[in-house]
This record gives structure tokens, C-alpha cells and sequence, in this order.
């Protein structure tokens, strides 16, 4: 067994009160449970905190040079685990790409009106749960299905979103009037971001699937674009793209024959940021969707 937390309480409060007598009324501890937990703390240090050889007792030199360290620990663990401040720190809300399209800037803006006091951060980062998985955020719009490894999240159903092809402009492609099939596309390099993307080949049936050694890869949507802009290749996405990622070099057009993309609201399943469940109801509510319930 190693030391934790309290066992560092029992030290800071053995050298608050100098007296273990004092210090186990304090904690509400019986004397012989304290002195096990210092005892424990020293050995898993190994050096004494506390000199008890004289009289009164007193800290070590190491005893002394540790309360400094062990007190900003403990006021670090309290200040985290305050509902108070946790209501009130920051709500990081990521997306890997086009966050809620057309409806982002009215989250952003009603979230300020209604929840001044807890700040709402929008982030991209380049990763297929937007940095959910790896701590980075509180809670993450993600498109398509989950990754295998989404173990232990929640998330809610906001809407499905239609895809759509992203070609060159100018293209023959550009111009044409009706919407775009993926035969269409079949014939042409295709764009893939390979982190953070939804389209893969596998979006085309075998027998019209492109090139795979033709097929350019990318990283992220800025380099994407980039390459449909500069006409080495075309791309598919969702309407969210075309609302959020408007390009002087990039036509998005419908693309019909596929299925439309679910996105959906995701947050870790414990340990959740306590504004969730306001943030859940107010994107819903923006989105005119009735509550359907987590996943």
C-alpha cells in the first residue's frame, strides 16, 4: 500500500496542531489510526517527518521542507474537487472538424447569455473523438460511428447530416447542375484525412471503388481543402463542412446515394463536467431536437 491523500492530511495536521492528541481530535480520528497513517507516510518516503524523541513534538528538517510540498497538494486536490469552482471552470467542447455547422456561432453566443459564469471553449483538435479519449476536452461533437475503443462514454443523438462532394473549382464536376453520384466521383484521386475523417474507399461500392495507390492522405481539413483546391483530388463530407469551411477553390455539391451522417454529443460516462447536462439541453433545444435519451 502506498501513501495518498490521507495520509498527507494527517501529516499537515500533526504539524499544524504539534500535538497528535490535538491533531486526532481534529480529524475525528482515534490517536493510534493517525500515528499509523504518519507512520505510513514515512515509510513510503523513507525519511522521518516527525521528531518524537523530545518532549514537545516537532517536524524534522524534512518534515518542514515536505509541509510546504504537501500542503499545495492537498489544496490542489481540494480545489479540483470543488463543485463550487468545477461549475465554474472552463467547459472545453471539441470537435475534429465544422463543430455544429450553421449552428455553432448560435451555441456559442446563447451559451454566453445563458451561462455567463462558466465559459464555453471551443476546440479543434485532429482526432476522430475530438481529444475526448485523451483528456483534452469535456465533451465532443463527433460524427459517424465511435471508435472500438470508446469504451465508457455517453452520448446523445443531435441530427443526421447529408454528405456532399468537395470538387475543384471550375472542374467540369464544379458546374454540373444535378447532384453528384459516387460514379462520379469514381474516376478521381480522392482526399482522405486519415485522422480525423469520415470517408474511407469503403464508401464506394467495389465495383466503381478509386484508385486506393491514386488516393491522397492527409492529416487534417486545412490540408484537405488544400488539395481539392488545388485540383489533385476530390473529397466527400457532410453539409456542416460546406457551412463552416467556405473555399474560393472548393464546390460542394449534394451527393446523392449515400447515407446521411449521425452526429452526436459525447462526454465521459463518470467524472463528467457538472455544465453536461446544460450543454446537452441548450444544443437540443438549438437544434429543435426532443431529448432521445443517452447512449
Amino acid at each position: 500500500m502506498t501513501a495518498g491523500l490521507r495520509h498527507l492530511r494527517a501529516f499537515l495536521a500533526i504539524a499544524e496542531e504539534g500535538s497528535v492528541t490535538r491533531a486526532a481530535a481534529v480529524l475525528r480520528l482515534s490517536q493510534p489510526t493517525l500515528s499509523r497513517r504518519l507512520r505510513r507516510l514515512e515509510d513510503h518516503l523513507g525519511v522521518r517527518l516527525v521528531d518524537r524523541s523530545t518532549h514537545h513534538l516537532e517536524l524534522t528538517p524534512e518534515g518542514r521542507a515536505f509541509r510546504d510540498r504537501a500542503a499545495a497538494a492537498v489544496a490542489a486536490v481540494d480545489e479540483t474537487l470543488d463543485p463550487a469552482r468545477a461549475a465554474n471552470r472552463p467547459l472545453r467542447l471539441g470537435h475534429a472538424w465544422s463543430a455544429l455547422g450553421r449552428w455553432t456561432t448560435p451555441l456559442l453566443r446563447r451559451w454566453r447569455e445563458e451561462h455567463p459564469l462558466t465559459p464555453l471553449e471551443l476546440l479543434r483538435v485532429d482526432d476522430r473523438t475530438a481529444g475526448l479519449l485523451r483528456g483534452e476536452v469535456d465533451a465532443a461533437v463527433v460524427r459517424g460511428p465511435l471508435p472500438e475503443d470508446a469504451e465508457g462514454l455517453r452520448s446523445e443523438w443531435l441530427l443526421d447530416e447529408p454528405r456532399v462532394a468537395a470538387v475543384p473549382a471550375g472542374s467540369a464536376l464544379a458546374t454540373r447542375p444535378e447532384p453528384l453520384t459516387l460514379a462520379d466521383l469514381s474516376g478521381q484521386p480522392v482526399v482522405l484525412n486519415t485522422v480525423a475523417g469520415l470517408t474511407t474507399l469503403e464508401l464506394w461500392p467495389q465495383d466503381i471503388r478509386p484508385d486506393e495507390a491514386a488516393a491522397v492522405r492527409v492529416r487534417n481539413t486545412d490540408d484537405w481543402l488544400g488539395v481539392i483546391a488545388g485540383g489533385s483530388a476530390v473529397g466527400t463530407s457532410t453539409t456542416a463542412t460546406a457551412e463552416l469551411h467556405p473555399h474560393p477553390g472548393v464546390v460542394y455539391r449534394p451527393l446523392a446515394g449515400t447515407d446521411d451522417v449521425p452526429v452526436r454529443l459525447v462526454w465521459p460516462g463518470t467524472a463528467a463536467h457538472p455544465a453536461v447536462p446544460a450543454l446537452t439541453a441548450l444544443v437540443l433545444d438549438i437544434l429543435c431536437v426532443p431529448p432521445q435519451g443517452t447512449e
